[in-house]
């Protein structure tokens, strides 16, 4: 399989590409150019969603806080490889059947960040790694331009689909960060 950029809301059926891919690893990449406070704040994490879209629950919120899902099929990597800022594995054959999908977010964490937005982002893009080897499959085109007053974005999602996984790339921004994604996903914080 060869690298594919995509673009916001596209989507690509990926073990039927690579009918043995028994995991990946999901990157994301941002520059907030001399926006370092903004850059220290960024929180990315990973929701796993039942088939109403809702998370399991509120221990299937992986961020830095809680750094694997229960059954640790998904998990927030402490040693990044490569130029990504943050990565999160997931094992596909470890998660539960009733995770239907993975959504990864980022969010600016509150505090010295306040009033910074993800609208000052230069870059945002996110990848999908094959765990084994880490090579590159999926690129997202850069999300940044898009971004304004948000605080919060969803950035793309697995999901299952067909007795497999495919990935999307989501783009949505949420004006009120954390707050409005968790609430959106069923978490209450």
């Amino acid at each position: 399989m060869s690298v594919k950029e995509m673009k916001r809301g596209a989507n690509v059926t990926l073990t039927r590409e690579i009918p043995d891919l028994r995991g990946v690893v999901l990157g994301v990449q941002f520059s907030a150019g001399l926006e370092h406070v903004l850059a220290d704040n960024i929180v990315v994490a990973a929701i796993l969603c039942r088939g109403d879209g809702d998370a399991v629950s509120e221990r299937h919120f992986v961020y830095f806080n809680q750094l694997s899902s229960p059954d640790l099929s998904v998990q927030q990597l402490r040693e990044v490889v490569g130029e990504d800022h943050d990565q999160i594995e997931v094992d596909l054959l470890a998660a539960p059947a009733e995770v239907t999908r993975i959504v990864i977010v980022m969010y600016v964490n509150e505090g010295t960040a306040v009033r910074r937005t993800l609208g000052r982002l230069k870059t945002c893009v996110i990848r999908v790694l094959n765990l084994d080897g880490n090579a590159e499959l999926i690129r997202s085109e850069n999300l940044a331009p898009a971004l304004d007053l948000e605080m919060g974005l969803a950035l793309g999602e697995l999901y299952r689909h067909s007795g497999g996984w495919k990935f999307k790339v989501l783009g949505d921004g949420y004006a009120n960060g954390v707050t409005a994604l968790a609430a959106d996903y069923g978490i209450r914080l």
